[in-house]
């Protein structure tokens, strides 16, 4: 699968472009109206069970396309720490927004095939639960922590050995401010059991916010750049603790650093 997005040695920046007067006037509504339009035409070929791989990664690219269009600026670095990896990973990483649930897919699938550890709820999603029940996630409940974990081990271990690598989010629900009491080790213990490497990301995509009345439908502010880097692969060794340590560690690191540009 060629890559949409046209990184120079894994890194992408957004051109400087003009945004239309459209954009600009109605930022929010002008985007949610392309957003609804690409999930529904995914969504039907998903329900005709017509929506592979390739057909996920360029939906995904085209709410990319939406978001630049809108006047949002992406940085992308690091994709070459998994693109040049052998064999499925475990991608582990913060939960700012709405956003990375929908461009990480242009980000990764077209260099490693992988799906998402996704809360139950995303899968009875009017109109995107066919998108999102044709990845084959791992779904989980989120009221049930031990129940979760085994659900991962079991779905997430039989993922990972038929080759396909794992988006994990080890937070609760996603927040603009990044808290590691809340960071749970699911992604690690997952990688251990599975005998394959970490991802770690970092990631600020505050730019799509949380809305009040419904939270995937938040304000867009173009003003708030979005930032995605991908660490180098770590292996798990022992529990996790340290390697856990160091994901926290390589997340607080980035969004200060992307929080005083």
């Amino acid at each position: 699968m060629k890559h949409p997005i046209p990184f120079i040695d894994g890194t992408y920046k957004t051109e400087s472009g003009q945004t239309s007067i459209l954009s600009r006037l109605f930022t929010a509504a002008n985007f949610y109206a392309h957003l609804i339009w690409i999930v529904c035409k995914a969504s039907r070929r998903a329900k005709r069970s017509k929506y592979g791989d390739e057909g996920w990664a360029m939906s995904s690219f085209e709410v990319f396309q939406a978001l630049e269009n809108s006047g949002v600026q992406f940085e992308i670095t690091g994709v070459d720490n998994f693109r040049r990896l052998e064999g499925p990973c475990v991608f582990i990483g913060n939960h700012m927004s709405t956003l990375e649930t929908f461009i990480l897919p242009a980000i990764i699938e077209p260099f490693k095939d992988t799906t998402f550890v996704v809360k139950k709820s995303l899968i009875d999603y009017p109109v995107f639960r066919y998108v999102m029940r044709s990845r084959n996630p791992v779904v989980v409940s989120r009221d049930d922590p031990r129940e979760d974990l085994k659900t991962v081990f079991e779905e997430g271990v039989k993922i990972l050995a038929s080759g396909r690598s794992i988006v994990v989010f080890p937070q609760k629900t996603r927040t603009p401010n990044f808290n590691p009491e809340e960071f749970n080790t699911i992604g690690e213990k997952l990688a251990k059991k599975a005998n394959v490497p970490v991802i770690p990301i970092a990631l600020k995509t505050d730019a799509w916010g949380n809305g009040n009345m419904l939270k995937d439908f938040g304000k867009i502010d173009p003003s708030k750049k979005v930032y995605f880097h991908f660490g180098a692969p770590m292996t798990i060794k022992i529990r996790g603790v340290e390697e856990h340590a160091a994901i926290i560690a390589f997340i607080q690191e980035h969004l200060e650093k992307w929080n005083n540009e």
